[in-house]
């Protein structure tokens, strides 16, 4: 099978590439810096030709409200040029619990794209995926204030990118679902709590205050970013991973 992945240079798209060809398929990585430009088309129908499956992992460089554009023009540019090649399944990577959380831009953008491929001319799976372990010192970044870090209890349940890339690269190589899949973590943790776990591995002379009024996550109601019913639960947990990227 061909695979064409695009944004296949990133964390998840360069991992995604490796499983398939390691499955023995042919996937092939397309990005910016292989001539590839999903906004203005450039490339587009070159790396899509002749591909079975298309896996669009491209990002928003952004998570304001300039992503809504981002996933629009993207998606409308990936679509066409698949449309046009015959291409037989297309593959995009969300987030669990993504349409519960309309306050946030970036949520909102994410909702479009998945929208945007439901109406497409492409059979398609979505795979949804709760926030990457990968992400948690980024989420810490944008609350710092000198050695003090503001978290709100906001339950996550981090999942590593080689796992959530692992069931990316299964869902490629398998028919369209037609509708969404899911992967999480094994385990829930309050944000506060992975911010101290983070600490506690890596060190630093941070502490954590717990701020429920604190980032983007202060947004989030409940526990609608963890697991639902019939996710695939992947097996590396945070203190693992921890110690592994230690």
């Amino acid at each position: 099978m061909k695979v064409a992945v695009i944004g296949g240079t990133g964390l998840i798209g360069s991992q995604v590439v490796a499983d398939l060809n390691s499955a023995g398929h042919e996937a092939v990585p397309h990005s910016l810096s292989t001539g590839v430009d999903v906004i203005t088309g450039q490339g587009l129908e070159a790396a899509v030709a002749g591909a079975d499956t298309v896996v669009n992992l491209t990002n928003s460089p952004t998570f304001d409200e300039a992503s809504s554009a981002f996933f629009r023009t993207s998606m409308d540019n990936l679509l066409a040029a698949s449309g046009k090649s015959g291409t037989g399944h297309f593959v995009i990577l969300s987030i669990v619990g993504v349409e519960q959380v309309p306050e946030l831009d970036y949520y909102r953008a994410k909702v479009l794209q998945e929208d945007a491929l439901k109406a497409g001319p492409v059979p398609y799976s979505i795979v949804r995926a709760t926030q990457f372990m990968e992400f948690v010192e980024a989420v810490m970044s944008w609350t710092v204030d000198g050695g003090t870090v503001r978290l709100p209890r906001t339950p996550l349940q981090p999942v590593a990118a080689a796992d959530v890339s692992h069931y990316v690269a299964e869902v490629a190589a398998g028919a369209p679902a037609g509708g969404v899949l899911e992967i999480a973590g094994p385990e829930v943790h309050p944000l506060d709590e992975l911010g101290r776990l983070t600490i506690r591995a890596k060190g630093g002379g941070r502490s954590v205050v717990t701020d429920d009024s604190a980032g983007m996550f202060a947004a989030v109601r409940g526990d609608v970013l963890t697991a639902p019913a019939g996710a695939r639960i992947a097996p590396t947990s945070y203190t693992d991973w921890l110690s592994r990227a230690r």
